[in-house]
């Protein structure tokens, strides 16, 4: 599991399945930031993991400050999934 920092919006939401750099990695959570004070063009930061590592998220079983961070653009991500499936 690690943060992930996307520089603009490949148009993904929370579920959303993505490849970097020929890892395929499940968006966990997203916080969007930058919409209206902020930088010039909209940050995502994700919580991104293997499908495995999805129980250790909902449970909060790790610690937010300590995971890996990674930064990338949103021209270098490709969408696989763009939204999870809905619950109801």
């Amino acid at each position: 599991m690690k943060q992930l920092i996307i520089h603009g919006d490949p148009g993904i939401r929370k579920g959303a399945i993505i490849e970097i750099d020929g890892e395929q990695v499940v968006c966990f959570g997203i916080n969007r930031n930058g919409e209206w004070h902020g930088p010039e063009e909209v940050q995502l930061w994700c919580t991104v993991g293997a499908e495995s590592e999805y129980g250790d998220f909902e449970r909060r079983n790790f610690i937010p400050h300590f995971l890996d961070v990674e930064r990338v653009d949103a021209d270098a991500v490709d969408v696989v999934r763009p939204q999870g499936e809905l619950a109801v």
